[in-house]
C-alpha cells in the first residue's frame, strides 16, 4: 500500500484492528500492533508514531486506555454492546422463528464479533440451542429490506402469498395474482412478523406474515391517501388486534381476579387504569377488536376474567361459549 494511501486510512484500521483484537484482559503490546498492522493490513507503522496515532485517537473520542510495564499496552473497552446485551441478541436471533436456519448462524457471528476476538469466542462457547421450529422462506430478509424501502418512499408494494398443503407444498393464494397493498409497519408479535397495511379494496387494515411472502416488489404509484390512518399507532394497534386476529374495535369493560393483574397490564400496558371493586376483584375498560380469539383469552383465565359490558360482546361471548361446547360434545367419542 503506497505510503500516503496508508496515512489517509492507517487511523481508521488501527481503531478497528484495536476494537477487534484486544479487551481489558487481552492488550496488545506496541510491538503486537504493529507486527499485526503489517501482516494483516499491510500498513508499515513506527512504534513512536503508533503512540502518536493513538493519541491522537484518544484526542477525538476514540478511547484507547493503556499502561506501561516493558513495554506500552494498549487496548479498547468502550464498544456500542455490553457483553450482557450481545448475549440477549444472540439468543433473540436463535428463538426467531421466522429467521431461516442458515441466516441465524450468520447473524450470531455477526453479533458476536461486535464483542472483539476474544469475546466473541466466550460469546459462541456459551450459545444455547434453542428448540426452534425455523421457517425455510430464505428470502426474508429481502422482503423486509423491500417493505422497508416501500413504506420510507410512501410506495404501494406488492407480493405473492402461499399457504402450505398437507405435503407442505406452496399453495399461493389468490390463484397465484399479486396482492397490491399500502403498507404502514412491520410488526412481530407472537414469534411471527408482519406487514400492516391497508387495502384499497377491502378498505380496511390487513396483516400478512412476511414469512409467508415471495417476489416482494415495491410499485411505481404512491400509497392512496388515506387520513383514518395518519397517526397510525403500531404499540396500540399491537394491544388492540389480539394476535393479529382482526374483529371489531369496540371498549370493553372487564370484571378481573386480583390474580390477574400481571395478565391485564402485560396484555394492555402498564399505564391501564384498574378500579378495585372488593378485596378480590377490580374493574377495567379496555378497547380490544371483539374476536373468537379475545373470547379464547378471556376463557384461558378459568373464570378469572368476565366481560360486564356492553351487552352486545356479552352475548357474542355466550354464544362463542356454547359454539365450543357443542363442538366439543360433537367431537366427543363414545
Amino acid at each position: 500500500m503506497p505510503t500516503s494511501k496508508q496515512q489517509k486510512i492507517k487511523l481508521l484500521i488501527l481503531y478497528d484492528l484495536l476494537t477487534r483484537h484486544t479487551d481489558e484482559d487481552n492488550p496488545l503490546s506496541t510491538q503486537g500492533i504493529v507486527d499485526l498492522l503489517q501482516s494483516k493490513h499491510g500498513v508499515t507503522v513506527g512504534s513512536r508514531a503508533l503512540i502518536e496515532d493513538i493519541r491522537l485517537l484518544n484526542k477525538y473520542g476514540y478511547e484507547v486506555n493503556s499502561y506501561k510495564r516493558k513495554s506500552h499496552y494498549f487496548y479498547v473497552v468502550d464498544r456500542p454492546f455490553e457483553l450482557s446485551e450481545l448475549k440477549v441478541l444472540i439468543d433473540a436471533v436463535q428463538t426467531a422463528s421466522f429467521i431461516p436456519e442458515e441466516k441465524t448462524k450468520i447473524f450470531v457471528d455477526k453479533i458476536a464479533d461486535l464483542a472483539g476476538k476474544h469475546r466473541s469466542e466466550l460469546l459462541k462457547k456459551n450459545i444455547i440451542c434453542y428448540d426452534t421450529n425455523k421457517r425455510s422462506n430464505k428470502y426474508v430478509f429481502y422482503s423486509v429490506d423491500t417493505l422497508i424501502s416501500a413504506i420510507e418512499g410512501k410506495k404501494k408494494a406488492s407480493f405473492l402469498y402461499y399457504d402450505l398443503d398437507i405435503s407442505k407444498n406452496k399453495v399461493y393464494r389468490k390463484s397465484g395474482n399479486r396482492y397490491i397493498v399500502n403498507p404502514l409497519s412491520l410488526l412481530y408479535t407472537n414469534d411471527k412478523y408482519y406487514l400492516v397495511c391497508y387495502s384499497d379494496k377491502l378498505l380496511k387494515l390487513c396483516n400478512y406474515r412476511i414469512d409467508r411472502m415471495e417476489q416482494v416488489e415495491i410499485e411505481k404509484s404512491r400509497v392512496t391517501p388515506a387520513p383514518q390512518y395518519d397517526n397510525f399507532n403500531i404499540h396500540t394497534y399491537k394491544q388492540q388486534a389480539f394476535s393479529m386476529f382482526g374483529g371489531d374495535l369496540k371498549s370493553v369493560r372487564l370484571k378481573v381476579d386480583n390474580t390477574c393483574i400481571d395478565a391485564i397490564l402485560d396484555r394492555f400496558g402498564e399505564n391501564t387504569p384498574l378500579k378495585q371493586i372488593d378485596n378480590n376483584t377490580f374493574s377495567t375498560t379496555v378497547k380490544v377488536q371483539v374476536s373468537p380469539t379475545f373470547f379464547g383469552w378471556c376463557l384461558n383465565s378459568r373464570g378469572k376474567i368476565r366481560i360486564s359490558s356492553p351487552r352486545d360482546v356479552e352475548f357474542a361471548m355466550d354464544a362463542y361459549v356454547k359454539s365450543v361446547v357443542g363442538n366439543a360434545d360433537n367431537n366427543a367419542v363414545v
